[in-house]
């Protein structure tokens, strides 16, 4: 099973027309996200996070309209986007969770979501988790050979360890890379596809790949 988060990041980086074709699919919204959610006819199967970005009004239509909704006080633990994960993963125990509005706006709230998959909460699912917005599709795999597909309109793609990393090779690229490693984190960015497959493998660490577009 498929599962959506929706964070409320900049609205004008979330792809509607990518998410209203997982319509039918289970959504979970946080805080503002599940007011988002509602606006393109979407009703998530729960809200959670601490609502401080939606007004009293889009609280009390969520409230008369979700039967699972959980509202957490501003000073907390954890932030909303974990909380929205943590649910995924406690009512459904998902094969995917593809989390969207995460990535804009406050830069630290950006690096805190795309470092997530790597904290002791997630690290199981962080191949399962993916993060999209219009421009970016980024994904998290652990030391192995891959084959990864070439997506429609997103013309670059990019290779970054985001631990240390050993053996990075990536052998059908534009720009190719050989047994390359690294103890801090670094971008190989604006690399392409040179087919509809291209391959790549790495021997230790933490690497996301990015299809991106302009």
């Amino acid at each position: 099973m498929r599962v959506n988060v929706m964070v409320g990041g900049p609205h004008d980086l979330i792809p509607a027309e990518m998410i209203k074709q997982y319509r039918d699919e289970p959504w979970i919204g946080v805080d503002h996200g599940a007011t988002l959610l509602l606006e393109w006819g979407i009703t998530p199967v729960a809200a959670i996070g601490d609502f401080d970005s939606t007004s009293p009004t889009e609280l009390a239509r969520l409230r008369a309209v979700l039967n699972d909704i959980e509202v957490y006080p501003p000073a907390k633990d954890f932030t909303d986007t974990q909380l929205g994960i943590m649910t995924a993963i406690k009512k459904y125990q998902p094969d995917k969770i593809v989390i969207w509005g995460a990535t804009g706006g406050r830069l630290d709230q950006e690096l805190a979501n795309l470092y997530l998959p790597l904290q002791d909460a997630f690290s199981d699912y962080l191949s399962q988790i993916e993060l999209v917005d219009r421009c970016n599709v980024i994904r998290y795999f652990r030391p192995g050979t891959y084959s990864i597909h070439r997506r429609p309109g997103f013309d670059y793609l990019a290779f970054v360890n985001l631990t240390p990393v050993t053996g990075l090779t990536l052998p059908d690229e534009k720009y190719p890379l050989v047994n390359w490693a690294s103890t801090i984190p670094f971008s190989w960015s604006s690399n392409r596809f040179t087919s509809a497959v291209n391959h790549f493998s790495f021997d230790s660490g933490v690497v996301a790949v990015i299809w991106s577009r302009d």
